[in-house]
C-alpha cells in the first residue's frame, strides 16, 4: 500500500516541477541526515527525494539508493524535523539517525 501511495505521488509530482528554480533566500537553514531504510531500487531515491525538493521550507535534498541515506537542508522557521521524518515515514520509508564513524 504504501508503495502504490509513493508511485501515485512520483506521479502527480511529474517531471515539470523539477525544472521549478526560485530565487536564493538567506533565511536561517539547517541539514540533517538519516540512513534510510527501504529503498529497493535507485528509483525509490530519486522519487524521495524529488517530493522532498517539494516540500514546503525544504531547500536541497540528496537520496542516495547505494549509501542508503537521504540529505535535507531545510527552513526550521516553515518545516520540523519531526515533520519531515514524517513524510518520509508516509512515504514507506523509515528514516534513522546517521550513525558517525
Amino acid at each position: 500500500m504504501y508503495r502504490r501511495r509513493f508511485i501515485q505521488m512520483m506521479t502527480l509530482a511529474g517531471a515539470g516541477s523539477l525544472a521549478t528554480v526560485g530565487a536564493m533566500e538567506t533565511r536561517e537553514t539547517k541539514t540533517v541526515t538519516w540512513r534510510v531504510k527501504g529503498f529497493t531500487c535507485v528509483t525509490c531515491a530519486v522519487g524521495l527525494e524529488t517530493l522532498l525538493r517539494q516540500e514546503k521550507g525544504v531547500r536541497w535534498a540528496k537520496a542516495s539508493w547505494p549509501d542508503a541515506s537521504v540529505e535535507i537542508r531545510y527552513e526550521p522557521s516553515e518545516v520540523s524535523e519531526a515533520r519531515l521524518k514524517g513524510f518520509i515515514e508516509e512515504m514507506g520509508f523509515r528514516a534513522e539517525p546517521q550513525q558517525k564513524g
